[in-house]
């Protein structure tokens, strides 16, 4: 993706905020292309959207109850989500993470936070939100597993960097190696009952576990 300009479908049933959505991305820098919008999640289906980088969600359609069912049909499919919802609590970002939302932003949390939880999600990079530090500072769900110092080292590099490759060549590992210990961590967290199925899930379960800070992000 370097070089090349980051694209977005908005959904949401309120047209301000879409068109809100889509001068905020036109006037990031560099710009991010709003290719489509839709007052459901068909449009993250339908071209242009379904060739999105990025869909950035409304949670909560037509004021009905929480669409997690269609965030998780969106996530297996391989989608970056970043939920963009009036829904503040803690319980609702954390489970947003939990089914592999790659970001979680509340609407009033604005501009700056919507165009950095896009650009990481784009960049598969985390961002955590006022909102979303707010939710895993507070929760003390679940067992923490027991990870391997160099398991540890490879999880914090790769929350830094865009790519595996990149971690590869900082620790001197090959890709397949690094492979290896991220996917071990996931299978401790999965035996532990707190599957981390995206990097953004990773993050979270770091933050949580006390392996990372917020502010180390």
């Amino acid at each position: 993706m370097a070089g090349m300009s980051i694209t977005v479908v908005v959904i949401d049933d309120h047209p301000a905020i879409a068109a809100g959505v889509r001068v905020w991305c036109a006037s990031a820098n560099p710009p991010i292309k709003v290719v489509s919008t839709g007052v459901n999640v068909r449009a993250a289906w339908l071209e242009p959207g379904s060739l999105a980088d990025v869909v950035v969600f409304d949670l909560q359609l037509a004021g009905g109850t929480p669409a997690f069912g269609d965030l998780r049909r969106l996530v297996d499919d391989g989608r970056k989500v970043v939920v963009y919802t009036m829904r503040d609590d803690p319980d609702t970002a954390l489970a947003c993470l939990d089914i592999g939302a790659s970001g979680y932003v509340t609407k009033a949390e604005g501009e700056k936070h919507l165009v950095g939880a896009v650009r990481a999600a784009a960049h598969d990079l985390p961002y955590t939100t006022p909102a979303l530090a707010g939710a895993l500072g507070t929760d003390s769900r679940g067992h923490r597993p027991k990870l391997a110092p160099r398991e540890v080292d490879v999880l914090i590099e790769w929350f830094h960097c865009e790519s595996k490759e990149m971690v590869a060549r900082k620790l001197s590992l090959s890709v397949r190696t690094v492979n290896s210990y991220i996917d071990r961590v996931r299978v401790k967290y999965a035996n532990a009952g707190r599957d981390a199925p995206t990097k953004a899930a990773l993050v979270a379960r770091a933050i949580q576990d006390g392996l990372i800070d917020v502010s180390d992000l």
